[in-house]
């Protein structure tokens, strides 16, 4: 059985383990001489521990049969619904319905969606997740998952997985995704692959394809989990299009229960009104983008006029956040928010690989460069070339008439 092994004889109790272990997995306790670490619950057998020992008194074990898996017994494809502290289903949990339902479908499986909300959410809202595809929905609800804990949400997670054992789970490239799927992943022992922006299904062996770019975007990168379950990615919002909802579905909401010893370990006790957040141009339906080929930060204005002419939200490329003209929140692209708008406007932004692909679910592009050769070009609709500033100042002006 994999275990981490402790030398209680030539240990020394100087406590290096414990400080650098980060699941509070090793604990040192006892008087000297019969002072010596201990592994505890919390151990992932990460092998900080190991490392940290100046004696060579700690070892990991592993087993390699235990680690194996019945990949049989393992089947569905499952969909973490993320809510916000009102119990409203995020838009990225539709988009991955959408996805999750046409990867069930090639499986020949069903599309589960999972659900956690305070104690007053609202089952018949729980409809829609039925008509955006699930066969089921498992829905927790209780007071410990009000509020977005990844580790409360973990032990909901991985409870359900032994029990229920999917063979895929999908979750949103949020903040609070991001920071779910990795622990999820630990406690499980099996794979996860971020940021895909393609999954499709094998669906001889079951190996989901997960596809990201990678080397700074230049190229793509196809990932399989195949020796572990349940096979784990995340996809940022804006990569997938929502479903339209088909109301003549049917399927099930089971409700289940969290584990009464789990908890949460942090507190947030300042109201969601006052942390300053503001909405996510991932959502917009309109967007005006701009690069460093509008000249300057004193230029900004007029951007901002056109995109409240056209009632758009305004966002940006890496560079212009680099430059300090706008905050990190406007950022498009591999390393900001991908978008999916209706249209978009780009404006002086010259076309680098990692931001077009944050811009790949937008239905109609008008890139604006004096570059003729810019490659946003190649993923433009409508393409004017001249100077950015005079072309905005031209459209504000037939905007106005």
């Amino acid at each position: 059985m994999s275990g981490l092994i402790i030398d209680s004889e030539a240990c020394v109790g100087c406590g290096r383990c414990v400080r650098a272990c980060a699941s509070g997995g090793i604990v040192v306790e006892g008087e000297r001489p019969n002072r010596y670490a201990h592994v505890t619950d919390g151990c992932i057998l990460c092998g900080g521990c190991v490392d940290a020992c100046p004696v060579n008194a700690i070892s990991i074990e592993r087993d390699e049969a235990a680690g194996a898996v019945d990949l049989d017994a393992y089947r569905d494809i499952w969909v973490f619904v993320q809510t916000d502290e009102h119990d409203v289903v995020a838009p990225v949990a539709y988009e991955l319905m959408g996805k999750g339902r046409e990867l069930a479908d090639a499986r020949g499986c069903r599309l589960v969606a999972l659900v956690g909300m305070g104690p007053e959410g609202s089952l018949g809202d729980l409809e829609h997740l039925v008509c955006a595809g699930a066969d089921e929905v498992l829905v927790c609800r209780d007071e410990r998952l009000r509020q977005n804990d990844a580790e409360v949400y973990a032990r909901l997670i991985c409870d359900l997985v032994a029990e229920r054992k999917p063979e895929a789970i999908l979750y949103g490239a949020t903040a609070f995704g991001r920071e779910l799927a990795p622990g999820v992943a630990v406690r499980l022992r099996t794979g996860l692959t971020a940021d895909c922006t393609v999954l499709s299904m094998d669906t001889e062996t079951g190996l989901l394809q997960q596809t990201r770019p990678a080397f700074g975007g230049n190229l793509m990168a196809t990932i399989i989990c195949p020796n572990h379950r349940p096979q784990m990615a995340t996809v940022r919002p804006g990569i997938f299009k929502a479903p339209d909802f088909d109301y003549s579905r049917s399927g099930t909401i089971t409700q289940v229960l969290l584990a009464e010893d789990a908890k949460a370990r942090v507190e947030i006790s300042i109201p969601a009104e006052e942390w300053g957040q503001q909405a996510s141009i991932a959502d917009a339906e309109r967007l005006v983008v701009v690069g460093r080929g509008i000249g300057s930060k004193k230029n900004l204005p007029l951007m901002r006029k056109l995109a409240e002419a056209l009632g758009a939200e305004l966002g940006c490329t890496r560079p212009v956040v680099e430059a300090g003209w706008l905050e990190y929140r406007h950022q498009i692209g591999q390393t900001g928010v991908s978008v999916s708008p209706k249209l978009l406007v780009s404006i002086g932004v010259s076309g680098a690989i990692q931001h077009l692909a944050g811009i790949g679910g937008a239905e109609c592009i008008i890139a604006i460069n004096e570059d003729p050769d810019a490659p946003i070009f190649g993923a433009a609709q409508y393409k004017v070339v001249g100077d950015a500033v005079e072309v905005v100042e031209e459209l504000l002006a037939q905007l106005e008439r």
